[in-house]
């Protein structure tokens, strides 16, 4: 896969939620091969600024720049290059994991299928490609969600949380994915409260208090 040169900036960004100001003035700038480390306790706003980036949530101020445009007048273009997944893994449950793949990808890139099928294998969803998604366990909805970001083909992978509900073998999967891509030229950005260990890119560490 070939990856252009990309860059996303997060300029003088603030957020309050009532009375409480979950982040304010926060800046940061991605380019190929960065990504960017989303750091907190619980409650200090990762989630709600994982949901600014994806363009989900508008900030009371600042704005967001995939290559030097604010994606507010050009939101076509920055959701063409990059993928969310939130704590919601987004599955049909009455459709099985290739079927969710296929509705999702089939309509709008007729390359997909040869993905779908690497997806597939690389997620470890081949026994349960055929099941309905309502009766798969936690940890398989989240291969399912996950194989979801690595058939597309976008730039910048959102990920919030990605590790959750993954046993270990999951986890070290998912760290060997995001170093792929980002060792592609991509960008990435994480929110997780696992130790990660990224092997190829550079991180950008961004702490929320």
């Amino acid at each position: 896969m070939s990856i252009s040169e990309a860059s996303l900036q997060g300029r003088g960004l603030s957020l309050w939620r009532g009375d409480r100001c979950l982040f304010q003035n926060l800046g940061f700038e991605l380019t190929n091969s960065q990504w960017l480390h989303v750091s907190g306790g619980n409650g200090s706003g990762k989630t709600t600024l994982l949901r600014v980036l994806a363009g989900l949530t508008m900030p009371e101020s600042g704005d967001i720049y995939w290559d030097d445009r604010r994606i507010s007048r050009s939101r076509f273009d920055y959701h063409r290059s990059m993928i969310y997944m939130g704590h919601l893994e987004g599955l049909k449950g009455d459709m099985n994991p290739e079927e969710n793949l296929r509705f999702h990808y089939q309509l709008r890139d007729k390359k997909a299928g040869e993905r779908i099928e690497i997806a597939i294998e690389r997620l470890g969803l081949q026994r349960c490609r055929s099941l309905p998604c309502r009766s798969l366990s936690a940890g398989q909805r989240r291969r399912a969600a996950l194989a979801r970001v690595l058939v597309s083909s976008a730039t910048l992978w959102i990920l919030d949380e990605p590790f959750a509900n993954l046993d270990v073998k999951g986890r070290e999967l998912v760290e060997e994915l995001v170093s792929e891509h980002l060792e592609q030229g991509g960008m990435a950005i994480l929110a997780a409260h696992h130790e990660m260990h990224i092997n190829g890119g550079t991180r950008v560490p961004l702490e929320l208090s």
